[in-house]
């Protein structure tokens, strides 16, 4: 398999990039090619993978905003075609919120505290499902309660 290429970015204005710093070099240390783009809008997000030719994009959260910002990504990534690309997400999200966002299709969500060699195998894992066409596509929206 080529090297997974894997964007990480942090939508919005959230400040809170140590997490996604060390997870970032981690990825690096396994074999994986990372850009790391820090804050940027849904647009911006996209465009960046899509140029990169991303199979991972990776979003950090802890301000508490996901459902506002995460969605947004998620259509991004179906209007330009990147419905292959394997999303996750890393921050504090309450289980409710979690359901939707996987629903949605972010393929997994790392809470503070995750094994950074877990968060790794599950990009490897979810990167060579997609490869083979078994994994779910993301999803055509999510249903706000």
């Amino acid at each position: 398999m080529d090297r997974i290429r894997v964007v990480m970015a942090k939508p919005g204005l959230d400040s809170h990039y140590r997490g996604t710093m060390v997870v970032s070099r981690y990825l690096v240390q396994q074999g994986m090619e990372v850009v790391y783009v820090g804050n940027q809008t849904a647009e911006q997000i996209v465009r960046t993978v899509l140029t990169e030719d991303a199979q991972v994009l990776g979003l950090s959260s802890l301000s508490g905003n996901h459902l506002a910002t995460v969605p947004p990504i998620l259509a991004g990534l179906r209007s330009s075609g990147l419905h292959d690309v394997l999303v996750v997400l890393g921050g504090i999200v309450p289980s409710a919120d979690a359901e939707v966002l996987r629903a949605a299709g972010v393929h997994e969500i790392f809470g503070p505290g995750s094994e950074l060699v877990t968060i790794a195998q599950t990009i490897r894992d979810g990167v060579a499902r997609r490869a083979a066409q078994e994994a779910p596509a993301i999803t055509e929206g999510i249903a706000m309660a």
